[in-house]
C-alpha cells in the first residue's frame, strides 16, 4: 500500500513525477476539473453573496471514485496540480469532494507546487508543502463568476435580438472590438501621395544611395513633395546643381548597441511562435504543455521546459549560472556579460511570481533531443532554448555611419546611412521576429569618406508613394495589443481567438483577422448598448482587481457587487427598449422598381440577406443571400437587385433536361436536370448563355461516362473509376477491386462480397455536406438557395454543441458541496473554471478538461 497519494492534472505528467518519487508514492490524475457550476441559470446567486452551486462533472465521476478508492489505502493526500489560479481551484474542488465523503477526517492534506518537472524540483516541492491558497481560489472564483454572469446574461440577449448561437464575453468582446475598430480605420483611410528623391552615387567603385533630406535649406517633411510636378521640378534642380557629383559635407560615425530580448512569457511565446513558426496560439500552448509534462529521452520521461503559463521574465539564479556556463563553453567567455542580466516584469497584470519559460536544463541541446521530439515539439523547444541562452549573452554591436552629401554650392542635402555588425553578441544565437516589415540590422556598408571628398552622381530618382492604412491584426499582434492594454490573461488568449472564429465573428485573410458582418453587428450592438463592458480601460481595471484579490489585497464579493448592479440593470433596460430591427442594423437601400416595395439589407437567421418587401405586406417578402465579398454596409440597391436575378433559366439540353445557372456554396454552377457542373473560371453566371452552358454539361457528361464502368441498378451497386483506380460502391461503402480482377467482368455476387468485406466508411464531419438545391423558387436567389441548407445544419450543430456543452459534459451525476467551508483548507469558496453553458464566451481554454487530462490543450 502506498503511504502517499499524489494528485496531478494529467496522466502524462503523473508518469513523469511517479518516476522521481519512488514506491511510497502513488500518482493519479484528476483529468482537469472535477466540479463545475450547474449548467443552468442560478448557478451564481448575486442575491446571496454570489453563492455558487457546483456539481461533479459527469465524466469525472469514475476518476473521483478511483481516487477515493486509492485514498482509503493511503496515509495522506498531496495535491500537486498546476501552480496557478486554475490549479489551485482544481485542488480545492477535489479537496471539497473528498472531504464531503468523509475521506479526509484522519488523513493529512498537503498542497505542493513546482514550476518544472525535474527530479530536484519535485522532491523539493514535496519537502516544502503548504496549505491551499485562499486568495488564489477567491480570485479564480471571482473570475469564473464574472464570466458566467456576463455569458449567461449577454449571450441570450444577443440570441433574442440578433440570432441564435452568438456569444459575448468579458474579454472576448473587447478583443472583437479591437478587430472591428481596426477594420473601420482601414475603410476610412484616405491615402496621401508623397514623393521621395534619391541620389544614386558611387565612390571607389562602390555604389550606394542617399536620400534627399533638405531642399533649399529647409528640412523636408513627408508631404512637402506631394505631386509629380513638385518632385520632377526638384529632381531637375538637383541634377543641374550637382553637375555629376556630390560633395561630402559631413561624416558622423557612432557605435550602437542592441540588447537581447527578455526570456519568454506566455504572451511573448505565443507571439514569437506565430511569427517564426506559423503556430496558432492554441498550437503553441498545446505543444508547450507536452514539453512541460515530459518527453521520454531514452531513460524515461522528463519535463523539458518550465511551466508555460507565466507573466514573469525572471530566471532562477541556478538557471542563470548554468546558462552562463554554457555560453562560455559554446560561444566563448567574451560573449558572457560581466554580471547576469536581470529582467523585470512590465505587465501590470502579472499573476503569480513564476519563472519565465525556459528549458529545465540548457545542457539539453536542441539538436541532441530532436530525434525524440515531434516536429512541432522540436521547433518550439529550439525557439525557447535559443531565446533563453541569448537573453544572458552580451549585446550586439554595430558601427553606424551617416554622410551628408551636397550638390555643388546649393543648400540642398542628401544623407546616406550605413550600419555594420561589428560584434554579433546574442544575435549569433537568436534574433526576435517582427510582425511587419522594418529595416533590418543587416550590414549596409558605405565606402570610406571624409569631409570635402566628392562622390560621382549617377542619377537622381523620383519615386511616388502613398500612405498605407494600419495593418489588420495577426494572432501575434492581437495578443500583443491585448496584453499592452492589460486585458485578459495570456492563458486565455488562445481560447478567445478560437471563440471569435468558431462564432464566425472573424475570418482570416492569410494570417490576418477580418471581421464578418455578424462580428461587426455584434460589436456595434455591444459598443452602443454596453459600452462600459467593452471599454478597454474598464476591462483592464477589472483585471487589476482580480489580481488584487489573488494577492489577498481585496475581497472578491465586493468586486462582484460593484460590477453586477449596473450590468444587471443595463441588460434589463436593453431587453425592453432595443428592437430586433435596431439590433440587426436593418438598412433600407431603396425601392424595387418592379414591385414598388422597399429593398433592405439586414442580418438574417443564416447570415446577411437582402429583402424585398416587409412582413406586413400582403405578399410575402423575397430574400437573397449576399455573395462572398459583399458587405452589408457597402452593398448598393443595384447590387442587391442583381441578386434576385438568380437562378437564371437558360433552356434545355438536347435530351430535354432543363438548364439553369446559379451560385452555390462552392461557387457558380450549371444545373441540368438533377445534376450539377461547375462553371469555368472565365464564365460569368450573370451573362452565360445556353450554348456555353451546354458545352460545360457535355464535358461533365463525358467525365461521368468515363467514370462509370457498370451498374446493378436493382441493388443500387455501381462499378466506378476513381482517383485511385476502379472500385465498387453501394452508396454507403466503397470497396477496392483487386488489381488482377477486370472491373468489367465483376458479377453482382462478387460486388456484394467485396462490399461486405470493405471497412465502414469513416465520418467526415457533417454527414452529407449540403448540396445546391439547384433552382429555387423565385423568392430565393444567390447562395440563399444553397447556403441555407448548409447554414441550417451549422445552426443545428451549434445548437447541439451548445446543448452538449451546457448539459452533457457538465451534467451532474451527484451533487456535491455548495460553497462549503473547509476546516483544513484556508479557502472558503471557489469555482470550477469551465463554463456551464455555451453562452459563456470567455475563459481559459484549460477550463475545458480534455480526455487526456490536459488542461492546456487550448
Amino acid at each position: 500500500m502506498s503511504k502517499h497519494l499524489v494528485i496531478v492534472e494529467s496522466p502524462a505528467k503523473g508518469k513523469t513525477i511517479e518516476k522521481y518519487l519512488g514506491p511510497d508514492y502513488q500518482v493519479m490524475a484528476s483529468y482537469g476539473h472535477v466540479r463545475d457550476l450547474v449548467p443552468k441559470e442560478g448557478a451564481v446567486d448575486p442575491e446571496n453573496g454570489f453563492r455558487m452551486k457546483y456539481d461533479v462533472i459527469e465524466r469525472s465521476e469514475k476518476q473521483i471514485e478511483a481516487i477515493a478508492k486509492a485514498l482509503k489505502k493511503s496515509d495522506d493526500l498531496i495535491l500537486a496540480t498546476d501552480p496557478d489560479r486554475e490549479g489551485e481551484a482544481i485542488s480545492w474542488h477535489l479537496y471539497e469532494v473528498l472531504r464531503d465523503r468523509g475521506l479526509l477526517d484522519d488523513r493529512g492534506v498537503h498542497r505542493v507546487v513546482f514550476h518544472e518537472i525535474t527530479k530536484k524540483a519535485i522532491q523539493q516541492a514535496i519537502e516544502e508543502p503548504r496549505d491551499l491558497a485562499k486568495p488564489l481560489i477567491d480570485a479564480q472564483q471571482a473570475r469564473r463568476a464574472l464570466d458566467y454572469l456576463v455569458g449567461f446574461n449577454l449571450s441570450p440577449l444577443l440570441w433574442r435580438k440578433i440570432k441564435r448561437g452568438l456569444s459575448a464575453g468579458r474579454v472576448q468582446s473587447p478583443a472583437l472590438r479591437m478587430i472591428c475598430e481596426r477594420e473601420n480605420e482601414i475603410e476610412a483611410f484616405v491615402p496621401r501621395e508623397y514623393w521621395t528623391l534619391d541620389a544614386k552615387v558611387e565612390r571607389q567603385s562602390q555604389p550606394f544611395t542617399a536620400r534627399l533630406t533638405h531642399l533649399d535649406g529647409n528640412k523636408l517633411d513627408q508631404f512637402d513633395l506631394n505631386s509629380a510636378e513638385l518632385a520632377h521640378d526638384a529632381q531637375k534642380r538637383l541634377t543641374d546643381a550637382a553637375n555629376g557629383e556630390l560633395r561630402v559635407a559631413k561624416v558622423e560615425k557612432k557605435q550602437r548597441r542592441r540588447n537581447p530580448a527578455a526570456p519568454f512569457t506566455t504572451s511573448t511565446l505565443q507571439q514569437e511562435a506565430s511569427r517564426k513558426l506559423g503556430f496558432t496560439a492554441s498550437r503553441t500552448m498545446r505543444t508547450a504543455q507536452q514539453l512541460y509534462e515530459g518527453i521520454d529521452l531514452g531513460s524515461g520521461a522528463i519535463g523539458l521546459i518550465t511551466y508555460m503559463r507565466t507573466d514573469s521574465v525572471a530566471l532562477a539564479g541556478e538557471a542563470i549560472g548554468e546558462i552562463r556556463g554554457l555560453i562560455e563553453e559554446r560561444y566563448g567567455a567574451n560573449n558572457v556579460p560581466d554580471s547576469p542580466r536581470q529582467y523585470k516584469t512590465k505587465s501590470k497584470n502579472a499573476q503569480e511570481a513564476h519563472e519565465a519559460i525556459r528549458p529545465t536544463s540548457v545542457r539539453r541541446l536542441p539538436n541532441e533531443v530532436r530525434e525524440r521530439l515531434s516536429s512541432d515539439q522540436a521547433r518550439l523547444y529550439d525557439l525557447i532554448w535559443k531565446r533563453t541562452v541569448a537573453c544572458q549573452m552580451i549585446h550586439a554591436t554595430f558601427d553606424t555611419v551617416a554622410a551628408d552629401l551636397v550638390p555643388g554650392d546649393s543648400q540642398h542635402q542628401f544623407r546616406a546611412t550605413g550600419s555594420t555588425l561589428v560584434d554579433p553578441g546574442f544575435i549569433a544565437v537568436y534574433q526576435e521576429g517582427r510582425d511587419d516589415a522594418q529595416d533590418d540590422d543587416e550590414d549596409k556598408r558605405l565606402p570610406e569618406m571624409a569631409e570635402g571628398d566628392t562622390v560621382q552622381l549617377e542619377e537622381v530618382t523620383a519615386d511616388q508613394h502613398f500612405t498605407e492604412p494600419p495593418p489588420r491584426y495577426t494572432e501575434a499582434s492581437l495578443v500583443k495589443t491585448l496584453e499592452e492594454y492589460g486585458i485578459g490573461r495570456p492563458s486565455t488568449y488562445a481560447s478567445i481567438i478560437s471563440t471569435l472564429q468558431s462564432r464566425e465573428y472573424v475570418e482570416m485573410d492569410g494570417k490576418r483577422f477580418i471581421p464578418t458582418d455578424t462580428g461587426r453587428i455584434v460589436n456595434s450592438f455591444l459598443t452602443q448598448h454596453f459600452d462600459r463592458y467593452v471599454d478597454y480601460d474598464f476591462t483592464a481595471k477589472l483585471e487589476d482587481e482580480l489580481d488584487a484579490i489573488s494577492r489577498g489585497e481585496k475581497d472578491w464579493v465586493p468586486v462582484l457587487e460593484d460590477f453586477w448592479g449596473d450590468f444587471r440593470d443595463r441588460v434589463k433596460e436593453k431587453e425592453e427598449n432595443v428592437t430586433r430591427a435596431e439590433a440587426v442594423q436593418s438598412r433600407e437601400l431603396g425601392t424595387d422598381p418592379q414591385s414598388g416595395r422597399p429593398v433592405s439589407v439586414r442580418l438574417g437567421r443564416f447570415g446577411p440577406i437582402v429583402q424585398i418587401g416587409t412582413k406586413d405586406d400582403e405578399e410575402k417578402p423575397r430574400f437573397a443571400g449576399l455573395l462572398p465579398g459583399q458587405k452589408m454596409d457597402k452593398i448598393t440597391l443595384d447590387e442587391a437587385l442583381e441578386l434576385f436575378k438568380l437562378p437564371r433559366d437558360l433552356g434545355e439540353t438536347p435530351e430535354g433536361e432543363p438548364v439553369m445557372v446559379n451560385i452555390g456554396r462552392f461557387g457558380p454552377y450549371v444545373k441540368y436536370g438533377s445534376k450539377y457542373a461547375s462553371l469555368g473560371p472565365d464564365d460569368d453566371v450573370w451573362t452565360i448563355e445556353l450554348p456555353r452552358a451546354l458545352e460545360i454539361v457535355a464535358e461533365k457528361k463525358k467525365k461521368d461516362a468515363e467514370r462509370f464502368i457498370k451498374s446493378f441498378d436493382e441493388e443500387g451497386i455501381q462499378v466506378l473509376n476513381g482517383r485511385y483506380g476502379p472500385y465498387v460502391t453501394d452508396g454507403n461503402k466503397n470497396a477496392k477491386i483487386p488489381k488482377e480482377t477486370d472491373p468489367k467482368s465483376l458479377t453482382l455476387d462478387q460486388c456484394q462480397e467485396l462490399i461486405a468485406a470493405a471497412p465502414e466508411r469513416k465520418g467526415r464531419g457533417r454527414k452529407g455536406a449540403a448540396k445546391s438545391t439547384g433552382k429555387s423558387s423565385g423568392k430565393t436567389a444567390s447562395k440563399s438557395s444553397t447556403a441555407k441548407k448548409t447554414t441550417t445544419k451549422k445552426a443545428a450543430t451549434t445548437k447541439k454543441a451548445a446543448s452538449k456543452t451546457g448539459t452533457k459534459k457538465t451534467a451532474p451525476k451527484k451533487s456535491t458541496s455548495k460553497t462549503s467551508t473547509s476546516k483544513k483548507a484556508p479557502a472558503k469558496k471557489a469555482s470550477t473554471a469551465k463554463s456551464g453553458s455555451a453562452k459563456s464566451g470567455d475563459g481559459d481554454s484549460r477550463l475545458s478538461a480534455q480526455p487526456s487530462g490536459d488542461r492546456g490543450s487550448e
